[in-house]
């Protein structure tokens, strides 16, 4: 099983360089091989998944070594509860967002099915890495991926703000560089176990240097995750991106809230010595005032667009602000919460462009594809003379088409979810957040156990973002479908509303199933804040002996 951990990588690589291949003439067929790829990449993920938990609470750790060197000399691969729940996140994701594609983006530039996959690989190797330097590398892979998709399908205001993002991730990039460089120099290793092990060891005199290191580092981390006030590009950024390559966005802000997840837990966890939680509070300090400023800027914002930004914004702080705490209770509550917020998230930006469409200014002229819903009525009136009274008044309600009464139901099952009502996922994950802050010790705790002063700060924030969100998407529903307007509803490709009624689908599914999933969530975040059988796995792997080993074996008296 271990051989398979690399398998998410390879697949779309090669399914990458078979696109370059094809060239531009033979769209279809790429679409067809880009799509069949994402889905095999889903089910290896799954596998994986499958795979990682079935010893119980304590489940396994899979660790291959690409270059059949032992750790700390060589590149590992390690997936566990963790990066395989990242994984299966990524595959879905991927998915519905090539489905939407495949109605008519993928068609407005050069190069979207290769630069898909190159984007998704740089995804799966960002979550299976376990050192810093390869880390670095599928950084720079998905980033690089990423600069072609940000501009596909060009206009003025797209190129605008990818040359924005384009700049701070390049100095993101410089500062990764700069922080690794810092941490390599006191400790002599960039694996994450054997950083584990050393850093409570590292001489007095170099923990400043290693805690100026790994505050570069998080920076660098902190700008991709979106907290404030290094998150000014992200919402012009997304905003503007195609709608599939806006919701596949929205995994990858998870690489940086991930990244420092995982950092955290291991290098500065209580086993760390001196260096033990270092920048929690950094982390939730920072992440209340990312929920502050993006809950209140929601209220402004008129486009949906930059509402599903924003939101993203919303949904980063909380997990920053919950990985400071360092509290394994709270850390099971937000993965869960970030599980249904990137589903609900990635679904919105599906949404807003089909919402928008009428009323966007940059619509591409594409080809029409016949594959439609039935299509729609031209107004939501009825037609003179049928069904009304003899004052010319309508007996019955005004008729509502399939496309609006589908765009309508879904934009309210996303609302929902983002704001946090029940009995909706997100209700389930915000409740296990608030669960986790007002009872940090569990259920036997003593009643008159003081509740910090961070823990209200965070309780409040969750609450005020719920009720600004509540305010702002009740306006733009208003805005979209209660006031009078006088356009036809906008005709729907199958392609385009599969994908949204997938995630959607997941996330009613998630409510369901939320017993099961939170017992993983638990599991999960029992083993990142108990890291020694991380640690334990990774430096225990021993290289597979190859034939001349064998022979020398055979000679020997």
């Amino acid at each position: 099983m271990n051989q398979l951990i690399v398998a998410p990588i390879l697949l779309p690589l090669l399914t990458a360089a078979l696109m370059l291949l094809l060239g531009e003439k033979h769209r279809a067929l790429k679409a067809r091989i880009n799509l069949l790829s994402t889905l095999i990449g889903l089910g290896i993920s799954i596998c994986l998944l499958s795979w990682v938990q079935h010893d119980g609470t304590t489940g396994s750790i899979g660790v291959y070594l690409p270059g059949n060197w032992e750790a700390p000399f060589g590149l590992v691969l390690v997936v566990d509860h963790l990066s395989a729940l990242m994984l299966v996140l990524t595959g879905i994701v991927g998915a519905c967002a090539l489905l939407f594609a495949m109605a008519r983006w993928d068609r407005a530039g050069a190069s979207f099915h290769a630069l898909f996959q190159i984007q998704l690989m740089g995804l799966y190797g960002a979550f299976l890495t376990a050192d810093l330097f390869n880390l670095f590398v599928f950084f720079e892979v998905l980033l690089a991926a990423s600069y072609g998709l940000m501009l596909h399908g060009s206009g003025r205001a797209r190129v605008s703000a990818g040359l924005h993002y384009i700049a701070i991730n390049l100095v993101a990039s410089s500062l990764f560089l700069i922080g690794a460089a810092l941490i390599y120099g006191v400790t002599g290793t960039l694996n994450m176990a054997d950083l584990a092990i050393k850093i409570p060891l590292v001489a007095e005199a170099d923990r400043g240097l290693l805690h100026a290191g790994a505050a570069i580092l998080a920076t660098a981390f902190l700008a991709k995750a979106g907290m404030w006030p290094l998150n000014f590009w992200l919402v012009p950024s997304y905003s503007s991106a195609s709608a599939p390559v806006a919701a596949l966005f929205a995994i990858m802000t998870k690489v940086g809230v991930y990244t420092l997840l995982r950092l955290s837990t291991l290098l500065f966890s209580g086993q760390a010595g001196a260096s033990a939680y270092f920048g929690g509070d950094w982390l939730i300090y920072g992440g209340m005032a990312t929920i502050f400023t993006s809950a209140v800027a929601i209220l402004a914002a008129q486009r949906l667009e930059r509402m599903a930004g924003l939101s993203i914004l919303v949904s980063a702080g909380i997990l920053l602000s919950a990985i400071g705490f360092a509290q394994p209770s709270l850390t099971a509550g937000a993965l869960f919460y970030l599980v249904s917020s990137t589903l609900t998230l990635s679904a919105l930006f599906l949404l807003a462009e089909l919402i928008e469409r009428s009323r966007s200014a940059n619509e591409l002229s594409l080809e029409d594809d016949v594959d439609q819903l039935p299509k729609a009525l031209e107004s939501l009136n009825p037609p003179p003379g049928t069904n009304l009274d003899d004052e010319q008044q309508a007996m019955v309600g005004q008729v509502i088409p399939m496309t609006m009464a589908f765009l309508g139901l879904s934009f309210i099952i996303c609302a929902l979810l983002l704001i946090g009502m029940p009995p909706l996922s997100g209700f389930i994950g915000k409740l296990t957040l608030l669960s986790a802050l007002l009872n940090p010790l569990g259920l036997d705790v003593a009643k008159d156990e003081a509740i910090s002063a961070h823990s209200w700060g965070l309780i409040a924030l969750l609450i005020f973002s719920g009720l600004t969100s509540l305010l702002a998407f009740a306006r733009v529903g208003i805005s979209r479908f209660w006031s009078p307007q006088e356009r036809p509803s906008p005709a729907l490709r199958s392609y385009e509303c599969l994908p949204i009624m997938i995630l959607l689908g997941l996330c009613i599914a998630l409510t369901f199933k939320a017993e099961g999933v939170l017992r993983y969530t638990q599991d999960t975040a029992q083993a990142l804040h108990d890291p020694q059988q991380y640690i334990l796995s990774v430096m225990a792997t021993r290289p597979v002996p190859g034939p001349t080993a064998a022979l020398n074996t055979q000679v020997q008296p």
